[in-house]
Parts: structure tokens; sequence; C-alpha cells
């Protein structure tokens, strides 16, 4: 059975691959699942229908059979479990890949997703100018942490898997922030997941849509 998984019509980030449907995307091309793709419109996220199946009004989600999941590291640690590709075969090694999945969204993500929140929502408030580098030396702090783990290794435990999907997801949101390259084994680390097929298929459909969302 074909999932389908549901995406922006419009998305924010204009084809930046930032969107949270990226990682699902991405995740179902490294084990080469098909799948189909239901575009969505900020209205429709908000009806019941969608809602019925993410309750935040939030995409993507996943719908498989009687499956409806939410949540983009919810779908991809079900996709991660279930084929081959995304997971060590050891129980630890599995273990520690999950691990990462969770320290990529709460640990580094959270302050990443604050910055945001301070350039572009908090860009006109008196406030601002002294609250970013105080949000920039925390994502410093997490950026100095990760780096001093990966160190000179291509990937975060051995082999590429679902953790370091979803971590190279997380640290694409900096790239235009210029703090990324103040560590080039992240940078090279980011570029590295960038260079797989699996992900420049993703990126090509979701920034297909994204053109075609322009032009239209």
């Amino acid at each position: 059975m074909i999932p389908t998984i549901t995406a922006f019509e419009r998305s924010p980030d204009g084809g930046r691959g930032l969107a949270r449907d990226m990682h699902v995307r991405w995740a179902l091309e490294e084990v080469g699942q098909p799948y189909d793709v239901r575009l969505v419109s900020f209205d429709a996220m908000k009806q019941p229908a969608h809602v019925a199946i993410s309750p935040f009004g939030n995409i993507p989600t996943y719908e498989e059979g009687d499956l409806a999941l939410f949540e983009s590291g919810a779908i991809v640690l079900h996709i991660a479990v279930r084929h081959p590709g995304l997971m060590p075969e050891d129980a630890n090694a599995r273990a520690r890949a999950i691990a990462w999945m969770f320290a990529a969204f709460s640990t580094i993500e959270q302050p990443i997703l604050d910055r945001t929140t301070a350039v572009i929502l908090e860009r006109d408030a008196p406030w601002r100018d002294q609250r970013l580098p105080l949000v920039d030396d925390r994502i410093r702090k997490r950026l100095a942490e990760l780096s001093r783990h990966l160190g000179d290794r291509d990937w975060l435990e051995g082999a590429f898997s679902a953790g370091d999907l979803v971590m190279v997801g997380v640290l694409r949101r900096l790239q235009r922030s210029g703090l990324l390259t103040e560590f080039p084994n992240l940078a090279a680390y980011v570029a590295r997941g960038e260079a797989r097929p699996a992900f420049k298929r993703a990126f090509e459909a979701q920034l297909a849509v994204a053109i075609a969302a322009s032009s239209g």
C-alpha cells in the first residue's frame, strides 16, 4: 500500500526544503518507498478533516491503510523501523539513532526556532537587538557540543541513520545565519547529507511544488 503524506500547497519557505514534510519525503526516498502527496492550504489545515488526523492543524501527516500519523519525527521513526535502511540492526545502535532524533528536535532545534522567531516575528520589537545575540550564543553552545561529538566522522554513529537525517534537516535551518560556518565539520556534515541522492530527490519534489505555486 502506498502511503499518502500532506504538504503545504504554498510553503512559507519558498522551496528551500525547510518545511516539515522534507524530513518525511527524505526518509521515504532513503528506504525506496513510493508515496503520494496531498497538498493542503493553510485554511484546509484548520478544517475538521485535517485536524482529525493532525490535532494541531499542522503538516505533514502520514496515512497508510488504517494508520494515520502526525508529527514529522514520529513519522520518520515509523518509516525507519518499518523499512530497512535508516536504522542499524544492532539493538543498542538503534537506540542511539533514536536518541539522536530526539536530540535534533529537542536539544538542537529549540534555540534555532527561537532565532527564527527573533529574526522574523520579533524584528520590530524593541528587545530584538538585545535578544538575538543571546539566542545565537545558545545555538553556538549546542553546535560546539555537537561538533565535538562528530569530530572527523562522516555520521553521528557509524553509518548514516534516521538520527543523521533529522539532524541534518534541523541544521539546514541555520544556513543563512552564518553560524554553521563557524563549525566546519558540521557544515561538511550537512553538505554530505544534502549530497545523498535520496535527499536530492526529496528536495526536488518539494521545490517543484513551490515553483508550481509561484507560477499559478
